[in-house]
């Protein structure tokens, strides 16, 4: 934080964690969850949503007997309360079963508004998400620009990206955070500079929104992708996009649902009760607030969902980043050890890849679980950016990635399983 920042309320992990029924579960006791970035553990309040809908409203929604009326309303209030936190109109939201999902969709639906020969930008940095739908539309008539990482620090440079742009780039798609990088790039400058051009800004949140939903507008996104069930949600994948950029798309379902906001980009509805259960999210992030915070703002007036999901945001945000120190201080100051991305814990995400140097891969991430720690190794499907990197694929990376219900006592176990690997 800067030093102008508002001060924060202590953190109280113990409440927190109290919204989590895993941190409960006997199997699981005593086991550090460090494979965050691969998925989180559900909060409590999108558990009993999805609970309550399988077992007395699962049936066909929006239809007039009361247990389908009750299923549309919770389903809609899904729409609502999301929309509040990430701080966009409700009909910009769209769920679909996965942000691959998502991101193709959206490449089969912006097609038709661009011409043969119009360009797009896409960063090397991605999750394959977000990368591969966009390149593969190269066969079908569009020039794709590709904007490259520093093959040492794997950081996207914003000069670059200005020789990249000009009067043809209709889209730059990048990453909010990489999944192996960390880096948290300057969303709202990239998007600045491609509204310069008129291009559209597509950015890939599923590394960066589970360390607090972002305030979309404010970021000056026209379209941001994350997945649910990494945001501690259901499995789906979650995007929101500008009216006026969806009004101009293709529609991707039947032909009569042309015109209607929800379906136009969904063709084939995700489950409903996932649906009806991503508003616990929402309901979790306001629980955080209402703990730290209390109901009302500076004035006595109620907070808005925006401002909610802002404050909290910015609690889980300074937690993380207090947490994240000692590992990437630690990594750093080893001469037998690679460190993906930068070591600055006020740039980057808390998800940290590493290469040994002088130890296995696959031997090092059997000695983090000897410690109950867990973990994995890989390329989790950031080829990309690992191969400009020259890190080999195969084994991977070693990657451990945590959010803000982890403890300072979880860090401990950490480094002392870590230390215990790297002197085996």
């Amino acid at each position: 934080m800067s030093d102008d920042s508002p001060v924060l309320p202590d953190f109280d992990t113990d409440f927190v964690r109290s919204n989590f029924p895993a941190f409960a579960e006997p199997s699981l006791e005593g086991w550090a969850f460090f494979e965050n970035a691969g998925g989180s553990y559900a909060c409590r309040q999108v558990i009993d949503r999805l609970t309550e809908f399988y077992t007395r409203l699962k049936v066909q929604p929006y239809a007039p007997y009361p247990a389908s009326t009750e299923a549309g309303v919770w389903m809609d209030e899904s729409y609502r309360a999301l929309a509040g936190v990430l701080n966009v109109e409700e009909d910009e939201i769209y769920f679909g079963p996965s942000t691959s999902q998502n991101t193709y969709v959206l490449a089969n639906a912006l097609r038709p508004t661009w011409d043969d020969g119009d360009e797009i930008i896409v960063s090397n940095q991605d999750h394959e998400a977000n990368a591969g739908a966009w390149r593969r539309l190269v066969e079908r008539g569009i020039t794709v620009r590709e904007w490259t990482v520093d093959p040492e620090t794997g950081v996207l440079d914003l000069d670059e990206l200005d020789v990249l742009l000009n009067d043809r780039v209709r889209m730059v798609a990048f990453p909010h955070a990489s999944n192996v990088v960390g880096h948290i790039n300057p969303v709202a400058e990239v998007a600045e500079r491609a509204h310069r051009y008129d291009a559209l800004c597509v950015v890939d949140g599923v590394s960066y929104a589970p360390h607090g939903l972002p305030d979309v507008s404010a970021l000056g996104a026209d379209i941001y992708l994350f997945s649910m069930y990494k945001t501690w949600g259901p499995h789906l994948g979650l995007m929101t996009v500008r009216r006026e950029v969806a009004d101009r798309m293709a529609n991707q379902s039947h032909f009569f649902n042309a015109g209607n906001q929800r379906s136009m980009l969904t063709p084939a509805g995700p489950d409903h009760a996932q649906i009806a259960a991503a508003a616990g999210v929402a309901h979790y992030i306001d629980a955080v607030h209402h703990h730290h915070y209390g109901t009302a703002g500076d004035s006595g007036s109620p907070v808005s969902a925006a401002e909610r999901g802002r404050r909290v945001h910015d609690l889980f945000a300074h937690h993380e980043r207090r947490l994240l120190a000692p590992l990437l201080a630690w990594l750093r100051d080893r001469s037998d050890v690679r460190l993906v991305g930068p070591a600055d814990p006020a740039v980057r995400a808390p998800t940290v890849a590493f290469v040994p140097l002088d130890r296995p891969v696959e031997a090092m991430v059997a000695t983090l679980v000897d410690h109950k720690i867990m973990a994995g190794h890989g390329d989790f499907y950031a080829v990309r950016p690992l191969d400009a990197m020259g890190v080999n694929l195969d084994p991977g990376v070693v990657r451990l990635s945590f959010v803000h219900y982890t403890t300072e006592s979880e860090i401990d176990q950490l480094l002392a399983a870590l230390r215990a690997a790297f002197s085996g």
